[in-house]
């Protein structure tokens, strides 16, 4: 017991790197399942007819975004799924800033009954930096 008094910091220094390194994983096992990098998507794009479909918030969107992006904001997804009921068989890309907040929508959409969602790694940013093209109409 004295062992782990004076060694508190270390023990919890070396218990959080663990998870930060197991973190990747459980974020594709919880939230998304499948990602797909910007080359990827634009496979699926153009061999699987893929829908992107963006879940930034309004503002994010209009400031660029994959060419025929259906938007829906994140936090109104499980509002919506509706609107999406058409494209319950389509393979879909979600994206938003980073690949976080696509990770969640992906979850929602998979219990929901959609069965080829992949997020988007690394989100717009991702796809900005592989020099891909946006669009603001």
């Amino acid at each position: 017991m004295e062992f782990v008094q004076s060694n508190i910091w270390l023990i919890i220094l070396a218990a959080f790197s663990g998870f930060m390194l197991m973190f990747p994983g459980l974020r594709g096992k919880l939230g998304g399942g499948q990602e797909v990098d910007a080359t990827e998507a634009v496979r699926l794009i153009n061999h699987e007819n893929a829908l992107i479909l963006d879940v930034r918030e309004a503002n994010e969107f209009s400031s660029g975004h994959i060419a025929n992006a259906k938007h829906i904001p994140g936090g109104q997804l499980a509002n919506s799924l509706k609107t999406l009921e058409k494209h319950k068989d389509q393979t879909i890309v979600v994206n938003c800033r980073s690949g976080a907040r696509s990770a969640m929508a992906c979850g929602v959409l998979r219990k929901n009954g959609f069965t080829k969602v992949y997020n988007l790694k690394g989100g717009i940013v991702a796809w900005q930096n592989a020099n891909l093209p946006t669009t603001v109409k």
